[in-house]
C-alpha cells in the first residue's frame, strides 16, 4: 500500500492540530474545514476503506464513534448537535485510502455537509 498523508501525521512527520489520541486512534482538525468544528478520527493502523473492514474491526470502529462523542463534548458542540460521516470509495467522496470519521459541527448543518447559510432574520 502506498503511504498516505495520514501515515505521516501518525508518525508526526507533518504537523497536525491533534485534539485527542488513544493507543490505536488519533483525532486532529481537518485542514479544509467544512464547519467551525471539523475533526478527523483515524485508526493508527491503516484500513483503506469501510469496505476493507473485517468483523474483528467492529470494536475499533465503535471506539472511533465514542471518541467523536467525547471530542464533541469537549468542544462544546454536543448539546446543539453535530454530524458524523464516513466516506467510502471514489464515488462516496473518499480522498485518502485510510478510513477516517469526520466530526462536523459548531454551526447549523444542511442535509449535505456544510453549514446552513443563514439570513440576518434567522440568527
Amino acid at each position: 500500500m502506498e503511504e498516505t498523508v495520514f501515515d505521516r501525521i501518525i508518525r508526526r512527520e507533518i504537523p497536525a492540530d491533534i485534539v485527542a489520541e488513544s493507543g490505536d486512534l488519533l483525532a486532529f482538525r481537518d485542514i479544509r474545514p467544512l464547519a467551525p468544528v471539523h475533526v478527523l478520527i483515524i485508526p493508527k493502523r491503516r484500513i483503506p476503506s469501510i469496505d476493507a473492514l473485517s468483523d474483528t474491526d467492529a470494536d475499533l470502529v465503535g471506539r472511533m464513534i465514542l471518541m467523536a462523542r467525547d471530542i464533541a463534548r469537549d468542544l462544546n458542540i454536543s448539546e446543539k448537535g453535530y454530524k458524523l460521516l464516513f466516506r467510502t470509495g471514489r464515488d462516496g467522496g473518499q480522498e485518502i485510502p485510510h478510513i477516517h470519521l469526520h466530526l462536523i459541527g459548531g454551526a447549523r448543518l444542511t442535509e449535505g455537509i456544510g453549514p446552513v447559510n443563514k439570513t440576518k432574520k434567522e440568527e
